[in-house]
């Protein structure tokens, strides 16, 4: 009974939604600027559960409080991933990436690229809640919205 409930217990922690898991930072170097701001720089890779960022640079607001800390990541590009609860993976770049674990939201800008379920959506900005998978994009003047669609592969014999 009791290696019943060891087991059971596992597969409850595996599925734990990403966001309810520790934030973890690995970064060369770290310098604290400001109160309440930390930047990481060089090969900064944050992983939160599935979820995978990889830049050059990273700064943390923690100044409206815990739990409202504010990540924004900057690179050549920023790249993102991770898989959502219904094991789909979702992908993104961008110039730079803002994410707000408290609302679970990304801000993609600058050459701002989001992939998901085989289309891919490009755009100067592109706002997604990774929670709800609510998504949208603005263009600014030199660059429309695009999405791409891929049709579903039938197999024939």
């Amino acid at each position: 009974m009791s290696v019943l409930l060891l087991l059971s217990s596992s597969v409850v922690l595996a599925q734990q939604p990403d966001y309810s898991q520790q934030i973890q930072i690995d970064a060369d170097n770290l310098s604290s600027l400001k109160e309440n701001v930390l930047t990481y720089r060089s090969n900064v890779v944050v992983t939160q559960g599935s979820l995978q960022m990889k830049a050059d640079q990273l700064e943390i607001n923690a100044s409206a409080g815990k739990g409202k800390e504010v990540y924004v990541a900057t690179g050549n590009p920023v790249s993102y991933s991770q898989l959502l609860a219904d094991g789909q993976p979702v992908t993104a770049k961008a110039n730079e990436i803002r994410y707000e674990p408290a609302s679970r939201m990304l801000i993609l800008t600058g050459d701002a690229e989001l992939a998901q379920s085989g289309s891919v959506v490009k755009a100067s900005t592109i706002r997604y809640n990774v929670e709800k998978q609510e998504l949208s994009a603005q263009s600014d003047e030199s660059k429309r919205v695009t999405t791409i669609f891929t049709p579903e592969e039938k197999n024939n014999p």
